[in-house]
This record gives structure tokens, C-alpha cells and sequence, in this order.
């Protein structure tokens, strides 16, 4: 293990094409758990390839042994006046939590978000109850602007609340 729980070899790349069976299984594993993402539909292997492509962005954890551990996405929060904002996802398979994959790519995608110019990193929907989410957030210097009361809807139709988060980009601390 390398320093602070991240896996030695550990690293962050753009995805490729070789990367979507992995990355549409992680992706599909987090929607299925329905703790997470707002998407109720799994990604199919045309759409997976659809789907990140259509990103601005998107990036792969990758262990010392080439196996993707974790992805982001990362696209614009809004158009216009607003679209120098970015919004990020991110995802880590259940058997690589806690190796550092999810900071690792939380990093990467705030300097990705910078080289494609955007000012500021804003997350919508973060359930409340996702405390390690929630924790490295803030640990990485995101600011929490608010819950909005009954934000997110389980599988089993519980809403629970979600926590909005925003970060300068390009800003030291992340």
C-alpha cells in the first residue's frame, strides 16, 4: 500500500476504448446499489460506449496490475453564463473502496476540470448518508452550500436528503 490507504501503482489516465466493459460494469454496479447516482437505468454496452463519449471528460483509476478500479465523468453543470461550472461523478467498484481510488480520481478530475477551463467543481446530489462521500469532499476542501430536503429517491421509494457541494477549480488543498 502506498501512502494514505492508495494502492501502490495506483494511478489516473483517460479512459479508452478497452476500458468500457469495466467501466460500464462499475458504472452499472453503483446504479443497481441505488445509494448514489440519480440514473435508474443500467448502461448497456452501446450506450455505456455512448454515454462516455459524450462526456467532457471522463478518467480511469487503474491499479499497479492495469485493472480499472474507478472512473469519473465530467461535463458541464449548465450552459451559458453558468457553463464555466462542472459537474463530476465518480465511481469505484465495491471490491476496490477504501484504497484511495475514489480521491485519486476526485483529484483528477478537479485538474481536468481546469485544463478544460472550468472555474468551479459543483456536485448536485450527494445523499446525505453517503459519509465517506461526503467525507472526502470535504476533506479535499468542497464546500457543502445546503441540503435540499427529500432530494434523492431509493430503489424502495425512502427519499432521503442531498447535500450540494462546490470547489474551486485550480484551487490549492485538492
Amino acid at each position: 500500500m502506498a501512502k494514505d490507504g492508495q494502492a501502490a501503482g495506483l494511478c489516473v489516465r483517460p479512459f479508452a476504448p478497452a476500458d468500457l466493459a469495466a467501466m460500464r460494469e462499475i458504472w452499472n454496479e453503483v446504479v443497481d446499489a441505488g445509494q448514489a447516482f440519480p440514473q435508474e437505468e443500467r448502461l448497456s454496452p452501446e450506450g455505456a460506449a455512448e454515454f462516455f463519449a459524450a462526456q467532457s471528460a471522463c478518467g480511469v483509476a487503474q491499479d499497479g496490475a492495469g485493472r480499472v478500479l474507478g472512473l469519473f465523468i465530467l461535463h458541464p453543470n449548465n450552459v451559458g453564463r453558468c457553463g464555466h461550472i462542472a459537474n463530476a461523478s465518480y465511481a469505484v467498484a465495491g471490491s476496490a473502496r477504501g484504497q484511495g481510488a475514489g480521491e485519486a480520481l476526485v483529484r483528477a478530475s478537479l485538474e481536468e476540470a481546469g485544463r478544460l477551463g472550468f472555474r468551479i467543481l459543483q456536485f448536485n446530489a450527494v445523499a446525505v448518508d453517503n459519509a465517506p462521500a461526503r467525507q472526502l469532499y470535504e476533506k479535499l476542501g468542497f464546500t457543502p452550500l445546503g441540503i435540499i430536503p427529500g432530494g434523492f429517491r431509493r430503489p424502495g421509494g425512502e427519499y432521503v436528503d442531498i447535500a450540494l457541494y462546490w470547489h474551486a477549480v485550480g484551487e490549492a488543498g485538492a
